[in-house]
């Protein structure tokens, strides 16, 4: 037989082990323990946490703050398109995207074709984990007044929160600010419209009419059958 070890990659052996012990106390203080480990894997030599020790574990655990730090960073000048943007892991960006056309995808039962139709210009506001979305009638002055509307599609709650369904959303800590603004827009375009979340219609018109009259021509979204939502741009900055 031959080994093949080397050639699948990098081999990690254990060096050190950790035992994180408590008081059953008002005051739950801790003790911290160390191993290190034989050439079998095996915890040995138990002994308090060395000063040395304490500096290579904060040194092992602050990558991860390393990562953090990158999270919502620009890889160059901010976007045109961004408005906002709050970079701690649990911020979030808001951004605009102008009328466009873009592909559409929607549940059988709908009575929908799957094709390309304009859509208007669109206020995202995305965590990690998150993604809201609403509707602007305005591509040239947008502050902190614009008005928004609700964003004309399906899978939506009424505060704007997408219902992402079966899609798995992976935002890695370290997503520069560009990187986070494609996933998310090809996350929300490429998964596929299934039902209206609430009873009221988000436009004023029948919204399975508007997408049937819209998919696969030449239209631009009717601006005018948008619906208020009460809110501006303002509101969402928190």
């Amino acid at each position: 037989m031959k080994d093949i070890t080397q050639t699948i990659g990098t081999l990690y052996n254990p060096v050190k082990a950790f035992v994180v012990y408590q008081k059953d106390t008002a005051e739950k203080s801790i003790y911290l323990e160390a191993y290190d480990m034989d050439k079998k894997g095996c915890p040995i030599n138990a002994h308090p946490l060395s000063l040395r020790e304490s500096t290579q574990l904060a040194g092992a655990l602050d990558t991860s703050e390393e990562l953090t730090r990158k999270f919502l960073k620009p890889s160059g000048l901010l976007p045109k398109k961004v408005l906002y943007l709050n970079p701690e892991q649990s911020g979030f960006a808001i951004w605009y995207t102008p009328a466009q056309k873009v592909d559409l995808f929607f549940a059988e039962g709908l009575g929908i074709e799957n094709g390309k139709a304009f859509v208007p210009p669109l206020l995202w506001k995305a965590s990690k984990n998150t993604l809201y979305i609403y509707a602007i009638d305005t591509e040239v002055e947008i502050n902190e007044q614009t008005a928004l509307y609700h964003a004309p599609f399906f899978n939506l709650y009424s505060d704007g929160k997408v219902c992402m369904g079966t899609v798995k959303v992976d935002i890695k800590a370290d997503c520069h600010l560009e990187n986070f603004m494609q996933s998310w827009e090809q996350y929300f375009f490429n998964s596929y419209f299934s039902h209206l979340i609430i009873e009221k219609s988000p436009v004023k018109t029948n919204i399975v009419q508007l997408w049937q009259n819209l998919v696969n021509t030449r239209k631009c979204f009717p601006l005018k059958s948008l619906l208020k939502n009460g809110l501006t741009i303002r509101n969402l900055l928190s």
